[in-house]
């Protein structure tokens, strides 16, 4: 029997990242750094696993911090599906520290308390039940993430950097304007009190939109998704691969904690929201072909990812939603494979551009092994854990066209077949330039100040350390326990979606 929770303790999700920030701008000895980095984020992990199991008995927890009153209080709130969010992004944050680690940008000044304050900030976003607190967290996301762009960028990097900071703080503006917009309409912005508002009063509902379409942005949904790709990929891989689990995780995390509590399943916009996630899905699967590094190809397939992950909202089912969380999860997982590989691949030969890697097939079988699994999870394909995120999505599909809407439902099913072709094609050609061809005999490092790198020849001796592919293994090899165990797990993300639809039980344990 599990020992029950404490909601007190809930906000220790983010006062342990935050302390170990803290300690760590004072505490400046190595050893320290690596244990406070590598630790807080496996502390979250277990206090994740422990909700998880406490939530087979009690939905919902819920804590008002202060004591004050239900509605005026800062509410933290977690359920399954909260408890869920929590462990996958600290494992991917984890994953992503010991890449940085091992590569040895957690040695800049002040990286190791900017990723815990980061982390710190994703997991208020994941526990506060509250559109205001969800405005701060985002922005304790954001604050850190700036700092990252520039200690680990290039010269060449920061201008594209740029780009980043600007997107970000135009939709936090617009996140505060809809925030307050509801406010004004509803005299609340507690998500419990709003349940249900979005359809019974249609000014709040169009304030709602605005804080929805704040979010959407931050997710790289299209048509605004064009930012992710080019400012993503700006940063390093280890850092590309904190931003891909967490920022975009998050923004899509709130948008079905919202749509759930506040509009139920009435969408007034259903129609546009519809065309634009299908819309998501194809063009970000087949934007992938045009990329010319590896990370941009990445980023391409993050924005179709985010589509597959909000069809389970366009067709709001049980089933479809659970099969959107399960979405969310292994892209999470995936994403982090191949990202953190990729990052071994920059690290060593200098580069991530296609024109410059060839052969590596012969030269890295491991690498490209992982690799290789990485891009069957995104396609889809066995023995990852894309095969059941893609197999539910297609199932909700076809129960939509026999029960529901079926021009809907057709519509989602063949966006979903024909942008596993597209991304199939377009990741054969980046697995085509990487691991065919020529052998490299030289390769142009980039110049960590411009960029740019003269070409110089390659040594024999030149090969992806086994400890820098370690990660990225790691979060593939849970991708394949993912689809092995499916059985085990999908129970527990059935449970995460039946919390985010059981408002009343939501509503109940916050307000009463």
């Amino acid at each position: 029997m599990i020992p029950a929770v404490n909601p007190a303790l809930l906000p220790l999700f983010v006062v342990v990242p935050l302390l170990g920030a803290a300690a760590l701008v004072v505490v400046r000895r190595r050893p320290v750094e690596v244990a406070v980095m590598l630790g807080a984020p496996l502390l979250v992990a277990l206090g994740a696993l422990w909700l998880l199991a406490f939530h087979r008995t009690v939905p919902v927890l819920s804590h008002a911090v202060g004591g004050f009153s239900d509605v005026l209080a800062i509410p933290f709130v977690s359920d399954t599906l909260s408890a869920v969010m929590l462990l996958v992004t600290a494992l991917s944050t984890l994953a992503a520290s010991v890449f940085l680690v091992l590569t040895g940008e957690a040695r800049y000044r002040f990286v190791p308390p900017l990723v815990l304050l980061l982390s710190a900030g994703v997991n208020g976003a994941l526990l506060t039940g509250d559109l205001f607190n969800l405005f701060v967290w985002v922005e304790v996301m954001l604050m850190p993430s700036y700092a990252l762009i520039a200690l680990t960028g290039t010269w060449r990097r920061l201008g594209i950097g740029r780009l980043f900071v600007l997107v970000n703080l135009l939709t936090s503006t617009v996140l505060l304007i809809g925030v307050g917009f509801v406010y004004g309409t509803a005299d609340t912005v507690n998500l419990a009190a709003l349940a249900g508002a979005g359809g019974e009063d249609q000014v709040t509902a169009a304030a709602l939109v605005v804080v929805l379409l704040a979010l959407a942005v931050k997710g790289g949904m299209v048509p605004v998704h064009s930012w992710l790709p080019r400012a993503y990929p700006a940063t390093s891989a280890g850092i590309m691969a904190l931003f891909s689990a967490l920022h975009t995780k998050v923004a899509l995390y709130a948008i079905y904690r919202i749509v759930a509590v506040a509009f139920g399943d009435e969408l007034p916009f259903l129609t546009v929201f519809a065309v634009l996630v299908l819309a998501t899905i194809l063009v970000g699967a087949f934007s992938t072909a045009a990329a010319t590094r590896v990370r941009t190809a990445m980023g391409h397939q993050m924005v179709t990812g985010v589509g597959h992950i909000l069809l389970g909202l366009v067709l709001l089912t049980q089933l479809s939603v659970t099969a959107g969380i399960l979405y969310l999860v292994h892209h999470v997982i995936s994403m982090s494979s191949l990202l953190l590989t990729t990052g071994a691949l920059e690290h060593t030969y200098g580069s991530g551009r296609l024109d410059r890697l060839s052969g590596l097939a012969r030269r890295e079988p491991w690498v490209m092994a992982v690799m290789a699994l990485g891009m069957f999870s995104l396609v889809g394909l066995p023995p990852t854990s894309g095969l059941w995120g893609k197999v539910g999505l297609l199932q909700a599909s076809s129960q939509q066209i026999t029960g529901g809407d079926a021009v809907l439902g057709w519509a989602a099913l063949c966006a979903v077949v024909v942008a596993s072709v597209g991304s199939l094609l377009g990741l054969q050609r980046v697995w085509r330039r990487l691991a065919w061809g020529e052998d490299m005999i030289t390769y142009r490092p980039d110049d960590p100040t411009t960029g740019r790198g003269e070409e110089q020849p390659l040594p024999d001796e030149v090969r992806v350390p086994r400890r820098l592919l370690a990660p990225g293994a790691a979060m593939i090899a849970l991708s394949m326990a993912l689809f092995a165990g499916i059985g085990v797990v999908l129970p527990s993300i059935d449970v995460a979606a039946t919390d985010l639809l059981d408002v009343e039980a939501y509503v109940e344990a916050v307000i009463g």
